[in-house]
């Protein structure tokens, strides 16, 4: 039987509506979770799919932890856990620098703020039960930290080759754990014009090279050429030569394209390499958000 990997969804302005409408047909079609990224408030996205499906996991991908006092986040979360009867995770990220900087946010260490976080959430009165727990991960430190104090881990853009390194961290009584999440979020454009689709998917992920968390993270997975050619770019102020730096063997590993057969071998792949549950981030070569989404669909048609 084929896997069915889960699904990204951001509900936004204007399309909200269509959305909720969108997630009952993911519900339908037996997929096994919809997830939402930091782009929107995917918190409200999740109760407001809480009440329109019945069965469907639904979680925040990731969700910056500086964005709101800790308290609001406990009771948002307790709330969720409650009227979704169980079906809600909560995935929580350090986000990056200059997205905080951008909204006036000092971050501080992200292991240091991590732990204390979680902490402080599980700690706040009167909310109710927590969700399970679910961190951003990337590099080793915050997977041995996911297994030590939450509920599962979530990566964003992980290249596959390097998975075995990164889930060799955890125990293997972890590792086989059905309960503690391993998921991944994975950019994905399904078109027979595999050019197209490989420039959509490249255009997606280029603002993460300006990152150096993200940086270091590909270099460690063994793609320290293409990193240095971005970071010699950034020293030239050439930002136009990023993408150029970025290679296919980077993408292909980071990302999913091409025909549908292809696109569904690859999701095969992803699972093959530990994770649990691949979360599609759809996009299209035209037709925008609602056209990647039915793209998607069709796959399985």
């Amino acid at each position: 039987m084929t896997q069915l990997p889960a699904i990204s969804l951001a509900a936004v302005p204007g399309r909200r509506h269509k959305i909720l409408e969108i997630a009952q047909e993911v519900e339908q079609r037996g997929f096994p979770g919809i997830y939402g990224p930091s782009l929107g408030d995917s918190l409200s996205l999740c109760t407001a799919i809480a009440m329109v499906t019945s069965k469907i996991k639904i979680g925040t991908s990731i969700t910056p932890i500086y964005t709101r006092n800790v308290a609001d986040f406990a009771g948002t979360a307790g709330f969720l856990h409650e009227v979704s009867n169980g079906r809600f995770s909560f995935g929580i990220g350090v986000s990056h620098e200059p997205a905080m900087s951008r909204m006036g946010i000092k971050q501080g260490k992200p292991l240091a703020d991590m732990r204390q976080f979680v902490a402080d959430l599980r700690a706040v009165p009167r909310v109710g039960d927590m969700p399970p727990i679910v961190l951003a991960t990337l590099r080793n430190k915050m997977i041995a930290l996911a297994e030590e104090i939450a509920e599962g881990m979530v990566f964003a853009n992980g290249a596959r080759s390097h998975m075995s390194s990164s889930l060799a961290v955890l125990s293997g009584e972890t590792r086989s754990n059905s309960d503690f999440f391993i998921g991944n979020m994975i950019p994905t454009c399904i078109s027979d014009d595999k050019a197209a689709a490989m420039a959509v998917n490249r255009k997606t992920l280029t603002s993460y090279a300006f990152l150096p968390n993200y940086r270091n993270y590909w270099k460690e997975a063994g793609f320290e050429e293409e990193m240095a050619g971005v970071e010699a770019a950034l020293a030239d102020n050439n930002l136009d030569r990023v993408p150029e730096c970025l290679s296919d063997r980077w993408l292909a590993e980071t990302t999913l394209f091409g025909g549908a057969s292809e696109v569904r071998e690859g999701i095969e792949a992803w699972f093959d390499s530990g994770i649990k549950t691949p979360i599609i981030v759809p996009s299209a070569v035209s037709g925008g958000q609602l056209q990647a989404i039915q793209e998607f669909f069709d796959l399985w048609d």
